[in-house]
């Protein structure tokens, strides 16, 4: 595909795709000075890649990406790899959009169509709708496909699943696959159960890693091809340079991009792979307010309810974070339009802060004080037998056990230690980085 006038359709490209940034009008390899105190500045694998374009000669280039698919001057992958062409004597043949979509806009759960873009031409493939895994049409015009997505560090977001659908198709269709890789906001720190395959298998965890799994997405799709494809990809991974997988998104020297309309925040990744598992049950998980994940309440919920909700959260000793009563009415999702009582969520501390051990003990505080507090499908959810979305987003039927048998939260959590251990054992040889010693929820 000829690209006569790049400048035009690249400003073109960033408009059709709800972007925000500079375009590629500059060298797409420009960086911010180094901050003080820090030698080695982080370069992420998009950013190598666009110092060394000449691997992409001759070849026809498909995109999975999200408006997270930048380098550290907000240039997005598609200007930039677009603005490219000539130099590196490729060619942008399509892109391919995962839950929420290219632009980054559509709700979650919310069917994602595909479409031509207007400004330049290609065609937008849906990878979140009716077809999750890339048929052999939709990789037609394509010899290589390039992931550049920001994960989040949870099972259960989805963008990881639709690397390891693509990751799939490009091995049964004969195409190479590379993943221009990104941090963790979590680091290496990981946590959870690991899912019960197939048993539990959904687009919300389709395989057996810990929910919070402390890997980059390039040494997740190497843990993929080694142990869980059936037939491994043509698999690149773009490493980054000078990441230190102990760091968390707190530390991070870069602008935060949302992932998703409902990760606003750097604050909001830390505590989403915890306060997340709020969406198993009939209390709002703060979508629709200004607070996602960072509240969470219900029209149930009153002011002695909040109070003594945080009262008993604040006593429990969970480590650097405080919580506030605080009453939210949701624009959408759960108890839309409804004034509601709960709390707010304050995390004083990232690097202490523990994810799921604190979504344990915030559903456990729920059930104990707040009567009407049920899990979401109601009746639905009554037997070991149903299949109900607290199993789907833990990975296991013994959270939702315990926790209506009344054992203690941090039980519960120190319950997965042995198969964290033979995890962290599994991943390692295909880690990445350097000086990588994952551990429980932090180091």
């Amino acid at each position: 595909m000829s690209r006569h006038n790049w400048r035009g359709i690249a400003a073109g490209a960033a408009l059709a795709l709800g972007l925000t940034g500079a375009l590629a009008t500059a060298s797409p390899t420009e960086r911010p000075d180094t901050p003080p105190g820090l030698d080695d500045p982080l370069e992420l694998g998009v950013e190598i890649l666009l110092e060394d374009l000449d691997r992409l000669e001759g070849q026809r280039v498909g995109i999975i990406t999200n408006p997270t698919g930048v380098t550290s001057d907000l240039t997005h992958i598609v200007d930039a790899l677009i603005a490219g062409e000539d130099e590196g004597g490729y060619d942008v043949t399509a892109l391919y959009g995962p839950e929420h979509g290219v632009r980054g806009g559509v709700p979650a759960g919310a069917y994602v169509e595909s479409y031509v873009d207007e400004r330049t031409g290609l065609p937008v493939y849906s990878l979140y709708g009716p077809t999750r895994k890339p048929s052999p049409e939709m990789l037609a015009d394509v010899d290589v496909l390039l992931f550049d997505i920001q994960d989040i560090g949870a099972r259960f977001y989805t963008y990881i699943w639709t690397m390891f659908y693509a990751m799939e198709a490009a091995a049964e269709n004969d195409k190479q696959f590379i993943v221009l890789d990104r941090p963790n906001p979590l680091g290496d720190r990981m946590d959870g159960p690991v899912l019960d395959y197939p048993e539990l298998s959904s687009f919300v965890g389709l395989r057996e890693i810990p929910l919070q799994h402390g890997m980059t997405v390039g040494e997740l799709a190497q843990f993929f091809n080694g142990e869980l494809l059936q037939t491994p990809a043509d698999l690149e991974v773009v490493q980054m340079s000078g990441y230190d997988p102990g760091e968390i998104v707190a530390d991070w020297d870069m602008p935060w991009v949302l992932p998703s309309p409902n990760i606003p925040t750097r604050e909001t990744a830390l505590v989403y792979p915890g306060i997340g598992l709020i969406e198993s049950i009939n209390v709002s998980e703060g979508r629709g307010t200004t607070k996602p994940f960072l509240w969470f309440g219900a029209p149930f919920i009153d002011e002695t309810e909040s109070w003594a909700l945080a009262e008993d959260l604040n006593a429990r000793g969970l480590e650097g974070v405080t919580f506030r009563p605080a009453s939210a009415t949701p624009s959408s999702s759960k108890h839309a339009g409804q004034f509601s009582g709960g709390l707010e969520v304050h995390v004083t501390d990232p690097a202490a802060y523990e994810p799921l051990r604190v979504g344990v003990h915030v559903l456990d505080a729920l059930f104990t004080h707040i009567d009407e507090v049920d899990w979401r499908e109601g009746e639905g959810c009554r037997t070991p037998e149903d299949r109900c979305w607290i199993d789907l987003l833990s990975g296991t039927k013994d959270v939702r056990a315990q926790l209506e048998a009344g054992v203690a939260p941090d039980e519960i959590v120190a319950g997965w230690d042995s198969e964290l251990e033979a995890f962290a054992a599994l991943a390692e040889p295909y880690r990445l980085y350097d000086d990588q010693h994952p551990g429980r929820g932090r180091h």
